[in-house]
């Protein structure tokens, strides 16, 4: 297994569980891939995924192994999925629960609106019920299996989630309000894409937010953690500071791994999750490289730029994520599009001090993750500091509009570029998601579990089922499943 983000370690869970000797090798000093923390002013900050949705794939991932994700990890339910701001002072909660959230809507733009949510909700449920098992959870989907697994009904439906439309359109078709519009086609870049090339089936992660946002004792860190020390309890082992150079074969099926420090390794099966343009480029050998497609550059989704920091905001009532929008949303992947950091870019703030809708801490600076959307050049150039501290200002100055005093401290602050989250996943140009999902058959195009080297399996966001740490996950018992065929045929 090379990697221990959240695809590796399900994968690894799953194997282990099943009997098989499993051995996660993870270059990094600790678990965890994009979930990760940083030091700042002395204080643990998380600097990767913050929203925990999907609850489900992780009972079952820890089912599997005969154990309970409730005696693992610490969740609490949030009735507030997240707080929105915009630069003229109005706000909108949205709720757990779909009416509070419509009667909240109607109070912010009109109960005619209000009542064109509801039936963008049920629209947008509809779609994921249609997804979840003929495309979500399906090993190796394609047009045609998804047709034959949904059915003439369920062919029909499909039409009703705007496959041919981007997600922008088919959103501005059930909204009027243009807030509204902006708030739920951000939802396209959960998976690092544009709205305005994203395919409007993804409309459904409106729904899959709507089932449950939940907070996570520890962070994200903290449910890699539990996954690990899961693995550890089914028999397997975990080697962290363990770096893969190269992936063997031995007439055309995979032999194991040579490390960095020339330890080889044998195996009948390597799962590797990492970033699947990792391998097209050849970075871990010739065989690997031969047996995937290269992802090409322009097909990356979105980076970041993270500013890690311990500040005290004002003024404003920050939830424990909260949304701060820009004027130009459109202004804003054109610019992302172009290579460029955009002007007064939507922002993301996770107050991890904070839990129900807007509790503060008694007293004192608060430890907040702040994001805003960046291309994925990493490996093209490095981003200018005159341009950071452009965005950062702006940045302030957008979420002073809606209300929100926050001064950011250099000495109390620490920015994480496209540069860095390139040197952490190679190959990647620092893309958090791997390919963007952009067209109506994109999510098509992006790479399966399967290859073309018998015994190398893929596992990891920037492969079916998609981007997120839940879809991560999906994907690891969809590369596990696929190993132990592999293992059947030459045990």
């Amino acid at each position: 297994m090379i990697g221990a983000g959240f695809g590796g370690l399900a994968a690894a869970l799953r194997l282990s569980a099943a009997g098989h000797r499993v051995t996660v090798l993870e270059r990094a000093a600790e678990i965890g891939g994009k979930a990760r923390t940083v030091e700042v002013a002395g204080r643990a900050i998380d600097a990767g995924p913050t929203v925990f949705t999907m609850r489900w794939v992780f009972e079952d991932l820890f089912r599997t192994a005969g154990l309970s994700l409730d005696d693992h990890v610490r969740l609490t339910p949030a009735r507030v999925l997240a707080r929105h701001a915009w630069p003229d002072g109005s706000r909108l909660d949205l709720f757990a629960d779909l009416e509070e959230s419509a009667q909240a809507i109607g109070a912010f733009a009109g109960s005619a609106e209000a009542a064109r949510y509801r039936d963008f909700a049920a629209r947008t449920g509809r779609a994921y019920d249609l997804f979840r098992d003929s495309f979500i959870a399906a090993s190796r989907p394609n047009p045609i299996s998804m047709l034959t697994r949904l059915g003439p009904a369920g062919t029909l439906g499909l039409l009703d989630a705007r496959p041919a439309a981007n997600m922008y359109a088919a959103i501005a078709d059930m909204l009027q309000d243009d807030r509204l519009r902006q708030l739920f086609a951000r939802y396209a870049t959960y998976c690092g894409s544009s709205p305005f090339r994203a395919p409007g089936t993804l409309m459904l992660i409106a729904h899959v937010e709507r089932l449950g946002v939940w907070q996570v004792a520890g962070g994200m860190k903290a449910l890699a953690a539990a996954i690990g020390r899961a693995v550890e309890i089914s028999g397997g082992a975990i080697r962290t500071g363990a770096e893969v150079e190269r992936i063997e074969s031995t007439r055309d099926r995979v032999s194991g791994v040579r490390l960095a420090d020339g330890e080889v390794i044998e195996a009948d099966a390597v799962v590797f999750a990492g970033d699947v343009g990792a391998l097209g480029q050849g970075l871990l050998g010739p065989s690997a490289q031969r047996a995937v497609k290269p992802t090409q550059a322009r097909d990356r989704s979105l980076s970041a730029l993270v500013f890690s920091a311990v500040a005290r905001p004002r003024g404003f009532p920050l939830a424990y994520h909260t949304v701060f929008f820009g004027p130009d949303y459109r202004g804003e992947f054109d610019a992302l599009a172009d290579g460029r950091l955009p002007r007064d870019p939507t922002t993301y703030v996770c107050a991890l001090d904070r839990s129900g809708d807007h509790d503060a801490p008694a007293a004192g600076d608060e430890r907040l993750h702040i994001l805003v959307n960046a291309p994925a050049i990493g490996d093209i150039r490095a981003l200018e500091q005159t341009e950071i501290e452009t965005c950062r200002s702006e940045t302030e100055a957008l979420m002073a509009k809606a209300g929100l005093t926050l001064s950011l401290d250099p000495a109390t602050t620490r920015i994480t570029t496209p540069v860095e989250f390139h040197r952490r996943f190679p190959g990647t140009g620092g893309a958090l998601y791997g390919a963007a999902t952009h067209g109506p058959v994109a999510s098509f195009r992006r790479a399966t579990s399967a290859t073309r080297l018998a015994g190398l399996v893929l596992a990891g966001g920037s492969v079916h089922p998609g981007a997120g740490v839940p879809m991560a996950t999906l994907s690891g018992a969809l590369a596990a499943t696929l190993a132990e065929r592999h293992l059947a045929r030459v045990g």
